[in-house]
């Protein structure tokens, strides 16, 4: 009897491994909860997440980089949204195992 093939190859492990690790943090992850219900601008974000804003933009800038969020300017803010369809799914995993 074989053994069960094994889902990702090596690229796709250490890709997913970096996704993992960008969301990998409590304010990232409250900004992903708040993006997934709504499009916000970093003042918005940063004062619901308790942060600077320079630190809310630096979280921003690292999630639009692994191609979670994109962002749309209107005026003089720009708005943030989930762009990647798969956080809503991994989220939803961590509040299922996580939640009250």
């Amino acid at each position: 009897m074989g053994r069960k093939k094994v889902g990702l190859r090596d690229d796709a492990l250490q890709a997913a491994a970096e996704c993992l690790r960008v969301v990998a943090h409590p304010h990232r992850l409250k900004i992903l909860q708040l993006l997934l219900a709504d499009s916000y601008a970093v003042g918005e974000l940063a004062k619901t997440c308790g942060i600077a804003s320079a630190v809310c933009s630096e979280h921003l800038r690292t999630m639009q980089r692994c191609g979670f969020l994109t962002a749309e300017r209107r005026g003089r803010h720009t708005y943030y949204r989930v762009k990647e369809p798969h956080v809503e799914d991994l989220l939803r995993c961590m509040e299922s195992r996580f939640g009250e």
